[in-house]
């Protein structure tokens, strides 16, 4: 079945490199090689109309709840909430020391226009979860979205301001303030991993990956291709961008993370231990096509040293 793709929503995930090479080592230092594929993609954006809600906040130890079914924001009074929250971003924000020149006012790098474009861009974003994917926004996720900042935010007296410019009103802190954020963070979600968008792309992925008989036919394929060398303890060579490769040097839990998450791309019973699920990974095999929100990729174990 076709499923027409709305204007406000890019066409394809792309696939910047469709495969994805790996090379893991262990020894009193290892390497890995890893071909990597990444893309991003951006969501356009129209001014909508009004979206209503109900909404509730805990701030702390102090909870306000307030149901509003029928209020809403008029998109003028959305700008004038968006231009006091990012006043308060831009107060907190540190100006270079190395900078001659004094911080400027948010005026003078941020204009009128610009504020509209971020409101129309969660709105129409809000729609789209609602006419595309029938994901509308509740009252009960935007109240766990307040939630999830005043429990976990790492600058109280930064939120405490920003709730206070919204005048410590739940309803204007859901639709101003946990809107845009859980917006984003869903849509970014339920887009990346839409087959009805990116079903074409996956085929071609997997179509390219069919081809592929040996790892060396990697670098053949229309995607960017590139080595990953991972070097594990604390006496690495320092020459680990050697011979073309990219080095990272890990640290003993960086690097049984990194073969954790290896080896069940090639064994789909691998060890929990990770020194175990090293041995279970097999030099020149092609994992199988992997997905995550920005790419379509396959791995390969190139060598050891």
């Amino acid at each position: 079945m076709f499923y027409p793709i709305p204007s406000g929503i890019p066409q394809l995930k792309k696939i910047v490199l469709p495969l994805f090479g790996v090379i893991v080592c262990l020894a009193s230092y290892t390497a890995i090689r890893a071909i990597t594929a990444t893309t991003s993609f951006r969501v356009a954006a129209s001014p909508t109309g009004n979206i209503l809600a109900r909404s509730f906040v805990q701030t702390g130890e102090n909870t306000i709840s307030a149901p509003n079914p029928a209020r809403a924001l008029s998109f003028a009074e959305r700008v004038m909430y968006q231009r006091a929250i990012e006043e308060v971003r831009w107060r907190h924000r540190i100006w270079p020391k190395e900078r001659s020149d004094s911080k400027p006012s948010l005026e003078a790098i941020m204009s009128k226009a610009q504020l509209e474009n971020k409101v129309s861009d969660y709105l129409q974003k809000s729609q789209l979860l609602a006419d595309y994917w029938h994901r509308p926004l509740t009252a009960e996720q935007l109240q766990a979205e307040m939630d999830r900042m005043a429990q976990h935010t790492k600058q109280p007296e930064v939120l405490r301001e920003l709730f206070a410019v919204l005048g410590n009103d739940p309803f204007v802190i859901a639709e101003c303030l946990a809107r845009p954020a859980l917006t984003e963070r869903l849509l970014t979600n339920w887009y990346a991993y839409d087959e009805r968008i990116h079903g074409d792309m996956k085929h071609r992925a997997e179509a390219q990956l069919r081809m592929i008989g040996a790892t060396a036919q990697m670098k053949q394929t229309n995607g960017m291709y590139r080595e990953i060398e991972l070097l594990k303890g604390n006496n690495v060579p320092d020459e680990a961008d050697r011979a073309g490769t990219h080095g990272m040097k890990l640290n003993s839990a960086e690097w049984d993370e990194a073969v954790q998450k290896l080896a069940p791309l090639y064994t789909e019973h691998a060890p929990k231990a990770a020194a175990k699920a090293y041995q279970t990974m097999p030099i020149g095999k092609l994992s199988s096509l992997q997905e995550n929100e920005t790419s379509y990729y396959a791995t390969a174990i190139l060598g050891t040293v």
